[in-house]
């Protein structure tokens, strides 16, 4: 078992990427291991980490697939997620010891990261729940409230899916196309997620993918104008057939693609001719300009006690892989993040 953290030998315990995994098979694939830190170059920072984000996306990190958003990670290497914590000591401008930040870091007890190429950013230590810079205030509200406003367009009156919408980024999509003035409806897994979805999330209607025939309890909440996909799949085509016209698809994620090695191949494709619909991918550094403005509107609504977010915490670095494996099951509801001893 790795040590962890040895400030003498300035050593670091981290999960390293040992071979690509299979399926939600992460314990073969990932090892805990110790390795000592580099020398702090020109412009790095050091993050002692307090906080790992749990996040889908990364699964395709771990593929071999160079046609993604970005390169696969290599074999060999940390394994990457957000990370928040306090900075250790610093070769960055703007950055300072005892300094609160979140970054693009290592699953590990500490990050060392080229500050800008890592898009570090100074938070605020006058938030009080610091996991709200996983949640509302951080890439899971910042894509939530930019699939909902900007690609997806909604409007007062409009209906309004989410997929995966018990989910951290579907969870705040939903909430804010309702403070938006939109009937929302959201898919999830269970009676339980469901409930929520309705009594406390304020959606009108929830479908649950388990209970079978999807199609049907579609059908009865009437056509969409706005699909805020998380999934892709056979779910995307059943929501096409069910899409008003002129309606937009906001695709998010693939989340039905991630761990089963598949491709989303709509059989439905003709319905986006047929519908005159707008379907566009958006990922979030292509809005990281935009994260101040989205930050002020998603804390105001939080301070108002407008927007909630459940989250399901996990202890010790040791079990990330635990938590990780709940993103791709169906074992979460609200945002995943593992809490580190600091």
């Amino acid at each position: 078992m790795a040590t962890g953290l040895d400030k003498t030998r300035m050593e670091n315990t981290f999960w390293r990427i040992e071979r690509r995994p299979e399926g939600t098979d992460f314990a073969s694939a990932l090892a805990l291991v110790d390795a000592p830190l580099p020398d702090l170059q020109d412009g790095e920072i050091r993050i002692r980490n307090a906080m790992l984000s749990m996040d889908a996306g990364t699964r395709l990190w771990l593929t071999d697939r160079e046609d993604g958003y970005q390169p696969p990670l290599p074999v060999g290497a940390p394994m990457t997620g957000l990370v928040v914590g306090e900075v250790m000591e610093s070769r960055a401008t703007g950055f300072s010891q005892g300094h609160l930040v979140r970054a693009f870091g290592v699953w590990g007890r500490v990050s060392q990261v080229d500050a800008a190429m890592s898009g570090a950013i100074l938070l605020d230590p006058s938030v009080t729940d610091k996991r709200a810079w996983f949640g509302p205030l951080g890439m899971n509200g910042w894509t939530a409230l930019w699939g909902i406003s900007e690609t997806g367009a909604a409007k007062a009156g409009e209906r309004v899916l989410v997929s995966a919408a018990a989910g951290a980024t579907g969870i705040l999509a939903v909430q804010i196309a309702r403070l938006l003035g939109c009937e929302v409806w959201g898919i999830a897994g269970g009676a339980e997620k469901c409930r929520i979805l309705r009594q406390e999330m304020g959606c009108k209607g929830a479908i649950d993918y388990k209970a079978g025939d999807v199609g049907k309890q579609l059908d009865a909440a009437g056509g969409f104008d706005v699909y805020f996909d998380n999934v892709g799949g056979p779910m995307l085509d059943e929501v096409l057939t069910r899409m008003n016209h002129y309606g937009r698809i906001a695709v998010c994620g693939l989340l039905s693609d991630y761990s089963s090695g598949t491709r989303t191949a709509p059989a439905e494709f003709d319905q986006i001719l047929m519908r005159r619909l707008r379907v566009e991918g958006f990922f979030s550094p292509d809005f990281m300009d935009q994260g101040e403005r989205l930050t002020a509107q998603l804390k105001a609504w939080l301070d108002e006690g407008k927007l909630t977010m459940p989250y399901d915490v996990t202890h010790g670095l040791e079990n990330t892989l635990t938590a990780y494996a709940k993103l791709f099951t169906g074992g979460n509801i609200g945002k995943v993040i593992v809490e580190l001893e600091t």
